[in-house]
């Protein structure tokens, strides 16, 4: 089963893959980082002016949001790789296979994938924490004596974190499958369920009020703490909303109708595969409320002072933002290219019942568009609601700032991703004669 797995679904599994490789690669990095600056020889003077520069705290801080930014996208990419083995999963139950022999294999498929991503991305981890404590040296940000140290519980960790999550996430998204009857299994394996779970939709509304409070419970604190704090808030809130997800899709999808006979088709088609799709508005959103927040607290910061960021916490910051959003935006891609290469037999029935390939993309484009709107939409409340307590503590004031020119780049940033992530792959699928795929 595992072999027939991973034959079957190459591309389902390319996208855990990666973002566990570039999970173990951050998660390596940060290690490493914290690990040069604490065995620098440095005298009592230097060892003062580092912890007052607040590079440490930097350092640390950028360890533990990769902890947990890879918890949560790798354990997401590996739920939705698994989901898509829905049908397989049913055939197997209907030979005879027990709910305990698949979750055996689901796990095994996992880890097969998860062991070879992890040893490929320490090292990886290992040369770019060696490039940033350079970095940094050469900078000034840090002392010549900083020199880079691999931290000696880098593999171990990042195995943890990798293998772990990939573990939760798999054998989560196998439950359900693994304990139906096989004929109802292959049922919904054809006509997938649309209602979304009691238990989902608890959890996220729990998240995403959770956030909420925190946020209004950290505006009274002080700066530091409230900074230290926003990561958190922002966490809740978007894991709360991926978990509402196909619900957030369901409510976006009729504003595809307004775009007419093409629009319809593709709200009718958001709303069946909004399970599917919404895989991706969690590193979607992580990806995007991370950027919003750090530029729009730098652009806020110095709108209001006059005042432009210290060098050394722009650097840090932007460097730790750059490597955040990039890693959820592969996660992002590698789940919507899934999504749609599941669907290359529905875009080939679309075709024979009529619909030229043009108007087949179409609707794909259509679908972009709903996703990077939802996607947009939930990303600045998020933002929103983690950066708003922040500039009241810090600057007393409730007005974010950012320049026009760097809020279109953005949304035609996010829209580029999600078209890679959907147009690309679907355009190239339909160059396939739909008669032989699906026959």
């Amino acid at each position: 089963m595992i072999r027939q797995a991973l034959r079957r679904n190459p591309w389902s599994f390319l996208g855990p893959a990666a973002t566990q490789g570039l999970a173990a690669a951050l998660v390596t990095a940060g290690l490493c980082l914290t690990a040069s600056l604490a065995e620098a020889p440095l005298d009592a003077a230097q060892r003062r002016a580092l912890t007052d520069s607040g590079v440490g705290d930097i350092g640390l801080l950028f360890l533990m949001a990769s902890i947990y930014l890879s918890i949560i996208i790798v354990g997401v990419t590996m739920s939705a790789a698994i989901r898509h083995q829905a049908r397989d999963i049913a055939l197997v139950r209907a030979i005879g296979a027990t709910p305990g022999r698949v979750r055996r294999a689901i796990a095994a498929q996992a880890a097969v994938v998860a062991v070879p991503a992890t040893l490929a991305g320490v090292p990886l981890g290992m040369l770019a924490g060696r490039a940033w404590v350079g970095g940094l040296v050469g900078h000034g940000i840090v002392p010549a004596e900083v020199t880079f140290h691999a931290h000696g519980g880098a593999l171990p960790i990042a195995f943890a974190v990798t293998v772990g999550t990939s573990l939760l996430g798999a054998l989560a998204a196998a439950v359900r499958p693994s304990r139906m009857r096989p004929a109802v299994a292959l049922t919904e394996a054809v006509a997938p369920r649309s209602r979304i779970g009691v238990i989902r939709v608890a959890m996220g509304l729990m998240l995403v009020t959770g956030g909420v409070v925190f946020s209004v419970v950290i505006a009274d604190l002080d700066a530091d703490t409230a900074d230290q704090a926003g990561l958190f808030v922002m966490l809740a809130l978007c894991v709360g909303a991926g978990l509402l997800g196909p619900a957030l899709l369901r409510v976006a999808a009729p504003l595809a109708r307004l775009m007419g006979d093409t629009g319809r088709l593709a709200a009718d088609t958001v709303a069946v595969n909004a399970r599917a799709l919404s895989g991706a508005l969690v590193p979607l959103t992580l990806a995007i409320a991370f950027t919003a927040v750090t530029l729009v607290r730098t652009a806020t910061t110095t709108h209001v002072t006059g005042i432009p960021a210290p060098a050394e916490v722009r650097w840090l910051e932007f460097f730790g933002t750059g490597a955040y959003a990039s890693f959820a935006a592969i996660a992002a891609v590698n789940t919507l290219v899934t999504a749609i290469l599941a669907r290359r037999r529905d875009l080939a029935v679309t075709r024979l019942t009529g619909g030229t390939r043009g108007r087949t993309l179409a609707i794909v484009i259509c679908e972009a568009l709903v996703v990077t709107g939802t996607a947009l939409a939930v990303a600045a409340a998020v933002a929103a609601v983690t950066l708003l307590p922040l500039l009241h503590t810090a600057l007393g004031t409730w007005k974010p700032w950012l320049p026009g020119s760097w809020l279109a780049a953005g949304i035609a940033a996010v829209a580029t991703l999600v078209a890679a992530g959907t147009v690309l792959p679907a355009a190239l699928a339909l160059r396939r004669p739909p008669t032989e795929v699906v026959g």
